[in-house]
């Protein structure tokens, strides 16, 4: 029920982090996956040819929105984790409009449009897949010092459910994943902030932080057929934080 095999997959944002453990583990269920990132996903296509799985690397820079639309034409994907990411943080009062459209760019505008031009092949094709957008604590949640973050994660979430509504009758099932606090590049500020860090740990009933692996197995199954009947859910994988 949760094999991927004769699947081809799209990670945005492969690179590293998230994106690379969900990556190496679409190939360790039988997917052939192509890592998309601004950076060379090297490491990533590496690991997973090691394990015997089949990657690629593939250069997109997500900074422009309309990036994703070029990839998907008679290229044969069935599945799209819509993963790439940035945070950047600042006091509300201080936020600039540089960084709020920064932000909003490549978390919420270049997810939409890349997960338009997935569902536009796979629709003319009529075929069956998986979008699995990576949304965050912060679609539940207002967080602070990261507005632009916080309203990019809440579209996700909306987006999600408004796609699902739409594919759901064509045999294309969107969903996200929702993160807790993940050791990640982009978490680094707050595990490095001793006061903020504690109170993190404090609230989360499983004590620590997650690991990119921890995210790798809830996306893997949104993409299997064991979830074929799972539309426009935000799955948390937490550690138990939304419990709390």
């Amino acid at each position: 029920m949760f094999a991927l095999t004769g699947r081809k997959a799209l990670v945005t944002g492969a690179n590293t982090g998230i994106g690379q453990a969900i990556g190496v583990g679409l190939a360790e269920a039988g997917a052939t996956v192509v890592c998309a990132g601004r950076r060379a996903c090297d490491e990533t296509v590496e690991t997973i040819r090691q394990a015997g799985g089949s990657a690629t690397s593939l250069l997109v820079d997500f900074a422009d929105p309309m990036a994703g639309q070029a990839l998907f034409d008679g290229q044969g994907y069935d599945i799209l984790i819509n993963n790439a990411g940035i945070i950047r943080r600042a006091d509300a009062i201080d936020y600039t409009e540089t960084d709020w459209d920064a932000v909003m760019d490549v978390n919420l505008k270049a997810l939409f449009f890349t997960a338009q031009a997935f569902g536009r092949d796979l629709l003319a094709r009529g075929g069956q897949g998986a979008v699995v957008n990576i949304a965050s604590l912060l679609s539940f949640q207002g967080g602070i010092r990261v507005p632009a973050y916080t309203a990019s994660k809440h579209g996700v979430a909306g987006l999600t459910k408004l796609l699902a509504n739409e594919w759901a009758p064509h045999g294309i099932n969107v969903n996200a994943v929702a993160p807790g606090y993940i050791a990640t590049n982009n978490t680094e500020a707050l595990r490095n902030d001793a006061e903020r860090n504690q109170a993190i740990l404090d609230r989360i009933p499983a004590g620590r932080w997650g690991a990119p692996e921890d995210i790798a197995g809830a996306a893997v199954y949104l993409c299997s057929p064991a979830a074929r009947y799972v539309h426009g859910t935000l799955l948390s994988v937490d550690g138990g934080w939304m419990a709390r």
